[in-house]
C-alpha cells in the first residue's frame, strides 16, 4: 500500500505541473511564444507525462501483485494489450479535456452539454473495457489476482482523475 501511495503522490505532483486551470485562465500560451509552438510543447509534455504515469502504474501493479514467474509470463502480455486499448480511450479523454480548457470562459451551453456527453462516453468505454478484460485476465491468473489488479488499477485511476478534476475550473455560465 505504501508503494501505491508513493506512486500516486508522484502522479499528483506531475499533474500539478500540467495545470489545466492555469492554461485555461492564461489563454494556453505565455506571451513570449507563439500559441502554436506553446501548444505543441504542452502536447509533448502531456504525452511524456502520460507515458510516465503508465510506467509508474505498471511498476505499482508489479510491486503489489504476487505473480509467480509462470503467471507473470501470461499476465503482462494481456496487461499490455489492455493498456493499449485503454490508452486509445484516454486519448479521447485528453481531447475532451483539451477542448474544455480551450473553451473555458467562453463555452456555450451546447458545447458544455457536448463535452459532458463525450466525457460520460469515455467513462462508459473505460468501464466496458474493464468488463471485457475480466474474463481475459481470468484465463491467465487466478480470480483473486484479477480482483487485486482491477482494485489497484481503479484506485490509481481514481486518484489521478481526482487530482486532474481538482485542477479544472467549473464551467462558467455565459
Amino acid at each position: 500500500m505504501k508503494k501505491i501511495l508513493a506512486v500516486l503522490t508522484f502522479a499528483a505532483g506531475a499533474l500539478l505541473l500540467c495545470n489545466p486551470k492555469a492554461m485555461a485562465q492564461s489563454g494556453n500560451a505565455p506571451q513570449a511564444q507563439p500559441a502554436a509552438t506553446t501548444q505543441s510543447s504542452i502536447d509533448r509534455d502531456i504525452q511524456m507525462l502520460r507515458q510516465d504515469l503508465r510506467s509508474k502504474k505498471k511498476q505499482t501493479i508489479a510491486a503489489n501483485l504476487q505473480l509467480t514467474d509462470a503467471e507473470a509470463t501470461r499476465f503482462w502480455p494481456v496487461y499490455d494489450q489492455y493498456v493499449g486499448e485503454l490508452t486509445k480511450i484516454n486519448d479521447e479523454k485528453y481531447a475532451v479535456i483539451k477542448q474544455y480548457v480551450d473553451n473555458w470562459g467562453s463555452m456555450t451551453s451546447e458545447q458544455a452539454l457536448s463535452l459532458t456527453n463525450r466525457a460520460l462516453d469515455v467513462e462508459q468505454k473505460v468501464a466496458s473495457l474493464r468488463i471485457k478484460y475480466v474474463p481475459i485476465f481470468s484465463k491467465v491468473v487466478p480470480g483473486t489476482t484479477v480482483a487485486t489488479f482491477f482494485q489497484i488499477e481503479r484506485r490509481v485511476q481514481a486518484l489521478v482523475d481526482l487530482q486532474l478534476s481538482a485542477q479544472l475550473p467549473l464551467v462558467q455560465a455565459q
